[in-house]
């Protein structure tokens, strides 16, 4: 029997587009996120605390989302040159930068940033919280938080405080103190990165520095430093046998946290799926243990938390460079 022409013309139209839509399905299926490699840029050199981190989230975030997530150390400008980068990326979740708070600093000093912290990015997921130490000498006569305070107010303009740097998160941190006090007159002696800095605070060229515990704690053990406090308004399972600041000034407190961001414009389901990865990442014992033993506890937050936390800190950063007189290099 002959099939009229027309018909098979019709037969070959409806084969067609179901071959169509089959060959459409199986394109959006292998497009689903994510479908290649992930780079998550660091914006500093290898071994610091955001690369230490980022490693750890990295390695285990390429396993739960079964792709490569490489890290891409782009440092310069204080971390303004990678992050900057990644800000002006494509929008499509495979570039994300991991950051600090340090990014929030930098724009309470800085009037030209390659990127908006607050507008220009978008927030995935936290990694961690931690305090810092405050450390004296052995020579300064104070072993808790009171006698500092104490110390430091009866020698006015006497002694001295070191920095990683003008602008640095020491110096906030340091500046935040003074400003919950009111009346602490000590002065500040920048270096060029912390080595340096804790060197003169051994030998007592200075006889303050606040940083974070793997910058500190070390040089505690050994010996060679005294911690008198820690700057979390509680106590912390970092330094669990160290007083809190907030004992002697009510109300000061000093973390840093580190996390993932995202260009702006990224799809909020890619977005929503990297911080459900990360989320489920950060509750694992094994991850909550390493950052533990680098100063910070994991601390899981929604995109929106997280965005709130970075647009209070900048303007709260803002405030105190203003009253503090805090500048950079």
């Amino acid at each position: 029997m002959q099939i009229p022409s027309s018909l098979r013309l019709r037969t070959l139209a409806v084969t067609a587009f179901a071959g169509g839509c089959l060959l459409s399905g199986s394109a959006f299926a292998q497009a689903a996120y994510p479908s290649k490699a992930i780079t998550i840029v660091v914006p500093y050199p290898a071994g610091g605390s955001n690369d230490t981190f980022a490693r750890q989230v990295a390695k285990e975030l390429g396993e739960e989302l079964k792709q490569p997530v490489i890290i891409d150390n782009r440092p310069g400008a204080s971390g303004n040159t990678g992050t900057g980068q990644v800000a002006k990326a494509t929008p499509d979740g495979y570039t994300l930068v991991a950051v600090s708070s340090s990014m929030t600093t930098n724009a309470a000093v800085q009037s030209k940033l390659p990127f908006d912290p607050v507008k220009g990015l978008a927030p995935v997921a936290m990694f961690a919280k931690g305090p810092f130490i405050v450390a004296v000498n052995n020579d300064f006569p104070a072993k808790t938080p009171a006698e500092l305070i104490a110390a430091i107010k009866a020698k006015p303009g006497q002694y001295n405080y070191a920095s990683s740097g003008s602008g640095s998160v020491n110096q906030f941190g340091t500046e935040l103190l003074k400003a919950k006090v009111g009346d602490l007159q000590i002065a500040h002696i920048p270096y060029k990165g912390m080595g340096p800095a804790v060197t003169d605070l051994i030998g007592n060229q200075t006889q303050l520095l606040i940083s974070s515990g793997p910058s500190l704690l070390p040089m505690v053990r050994a010996g060679k430093l005294r911690a008198v406090g820690i700057t979390s308004l509680k106590a912390s399972p970092i330094a669990p046998d160290l007083t809190p600041i907030s004992t002697a000034v009510p109300g000061y407190e000093f973390e840093l946290w580190w996390g993932l961001l995202a260009p702006v414009g990224t799809p909020p389901d890619v977005v929503g799926k990297l911080n459900g990865a990360v989320n489920k990442i950060l509750a694992k014992p094994e991850i909550t243990a390493n950052f533990l033993r680098e100063g910070a506890i994991a601390t899981p937050l929604t995109p929106a938390q997280f965005g709130t936390v970075i647009a209070d800190d900048v303007e709260r950063w803002k405030k105190l460079a203003k009253q503090q007189n805090i500048t950079a290099d």
